[in-house]
């Protein structure tokens, strides 16, 4: 299951300092909040808003203390890390095996060709 971006939820870039996090959770709070959306009609959308508002108060939970901000730091980047190493293409198959002597060979026969500036 991938992690939450309460970064991207609360609108912070990850460098945020505790007062930045604050301001956004509240900007955010204030517009999602159903209690504050006055007099709007209430739908199909009023359950989005709900969810939306849970995942606020989770999120700034989490950011606002500074041991759960550095577990959760922690646990993203090895999510990344992790899955920046399932995307990388698997390594091709090694060359055949030369032997010592003909590693010296083609290393002499290389050489010649630079000095001949080919």
């Amino acid at each position: 299951m991938a992690l939450p971006d309460y970064y991207a939820l609360l609108e912070a870039p990850r460098t945020a300092t505790m007062a930045e996090i604050k301001r956004s959770y509240r900007r955010l709070a204030r517009r999602y909040h159903p209690d504050a959306r006055g007099d709007q009609p209430r739908g199909a959308d009023e359950a989005d808003l709900n969810q939306r508002i849970t995942l606020l108060n989770e999120a700034y939970a989490i950011l606002s203390n500074p041991q759960k901000r550095a577990a959760y730091d922690a646990q993203r980047r090895r999510s990344e890390d992790r899955h920046t190493m399932d995307n990388i293409a698997p390594a091709p198959p090694h060359a055949p095996k030369m032997t010592w002597v003909e590693g010296i060979f083609g290393f002499v026969r290389e050489l010649k060709k630079g000095l001949r500036g080919e």
